[in-house]
This record gives C-alpha cells, structure tokens and sequence, in this order.
C-alpha cells in the first residue's frame, strides 16, 4: 500500500462511545504511511474542513442512522465508513444510500476497519457481495431514472476504462491494465460521470448494463459484468475518481 500513499496522508475522523474500541480502532493506524486518524467527538470532527473520511463506530447507538444522515447533511463531501448492526440488509442498503462508502458489521476487527479504509481511500465502496448486487438490481429496477434521453458518446478509450469499470476495477487496476497513468484514469472517470450525468461510479455501471451509453460510433451495448474477488468479507467496487 506504500506506493499509493505517496503525497500528505489523508485525514479520517473516528467517533465511537466505546472507549475500548476507540482506542483498538485508532492504535491500527499509528503507523500507516497514508492515512492519519484524528478522534474526536461529532462537532469538532465536523468543523475541521480538512477530513476526507469519517470512521462512524455507531452500530450500538439507537440512533445511528440519524448520525449518518447527519454527517451527510452537514459535510456531503466527506466519505463515511460504518460500522453499524450485524445482519440487516435493508438497513444496509439504506446505510449506503445515506453516503456510506463501506459499510462493516459493528463487530468487526480493527484489521477489517484498517482494510475497508484503504479501499476507500482508493476509490472504492467496502461491503457484502449480497448487499452490491442488491444495490445494483435496485437500481436497474429504476428504468430510465436518472438516464439522459439522449445517450452519451463515448471515445474508444472512455469505453474501454468503462469496461473495467463495470468489472469492479480500481484506478490503479485500469491504469495498469491500460497502460496508463493513475491521473490519466482519473481524467477518463471525470469525463465518464459527466457526460453520463451519473453521480457515482455504481450508477455509471448501472447505465452501461442498460445499454444507455454509445461509443464513439453511436451504438449502444451493455458491458462486461462485475467480477468477484476470492476472498474477503466485503468486495471492493469502485466509487468515486478520487
């Protein structure tokens, strides 16, 4: 992970109740090279303009949904990872919709925490494969929402970072694959959502399944399905060009 780490670290919040965990969740990140963790209570944490990422250990709360909903309200651009309660996919699914970018049962291991953050930090969402496919046949379920009358055109290398991208691929992953530079596919991304009007990385799949975007030569068709990984708990999906 050190090479994709190379420029300041990134700042992440941690809030949790539990001072045990707390200090479990923060002592995995005392040495990493990219990321910087910073406790604090929900106030101070949001008023500091220089987190990216937000660690929400709130899965014993009552009330963690409001506290999702909350942190988007007030800070939409930060990216959250939960750990929320065990076994509850519609939860789940409303976790991710709230702006959750990895989603962990609450009693995941710091070592679990350490490995969704990074794939955030990466690019990527963080959670069952049960609960991306749902999230996806939700979407599709949606016929035409969001979708521009008009489909986009795309060049011939705009539809090949599209193709790994519905496979589930990273920056890195397509830069390698194409022989290109990780800015360079950040710059592809970029051109995607915004030709597409999609908001995220799973909505631009979602489209290219539907078959609602053309190649350069006007012809639509759907893409290449998502792959699986081998092992882990939760399944990477890139997000966001970032």
């Amino acid at each position: 992970m050190q090479d994709d780490f190379v420029s300041a670290p990134t700042r992440v919040g941690l809030i949790s109740s539990e001072p045990i965990r707390l200090a479990g969740l923060a002592s995995v990140f005392e040495h990493h090279p990219g990321i910087r963790v910073v406790v604090g209570d929900t106030d101070l944490l949001l008023a500091d303009v220089s987190l990216r990422y937000l660690i929400l250990d709130v899965g014993h709360l009552p009330g963690w949904m409001e506290m999702q909903l909350l942190v988007r309200r007030l800070r939409p651009e930060i990216g959250q990872i939960v750990l929320g309660p065990v076994g509850n996919d519609e939860l789940l699914l409303r976790s991710i919709t709230a702006g959750a970018r990895a989603y962990l049962d609450s009693n995941s291991g710091p070592l679990a925490v350490r490995q969704a953050v990074e794939a955030v930090v990466e690019g990527s969402i963080w959670a069952p494969r049960r609960l991306l496919s749902a999230l996806i046949d939700r979407l599709l379920s949606q016929t035409g929402a969001g979708m521009h009358e008009v489909a986009p055109a795309l060049s011939p290398r705009e539809r090949q970072v599209l193709g790994l991208i519905t496979s589930a691929c990273s920056n890195r992953e397509i830069a390698a694959e194409l022989g290109i530079e990780e800015r360079t596919v950040k710059a592809y991304v970029a051109s995607l959502l915004r030709k597409t009007g999609a908001e995220n990385r799973v909505s631009l799949s979602v489209q290219a399944v539907q078959g609602a975007i053309r190649d350069h030569r006007g012809m639509r068709g759907g893409m290449r399905g998502g792959k699986q990984e081998a092992s882990g708990r939760g399944r990477r999906y890139p997000m966001k060009n970032s």
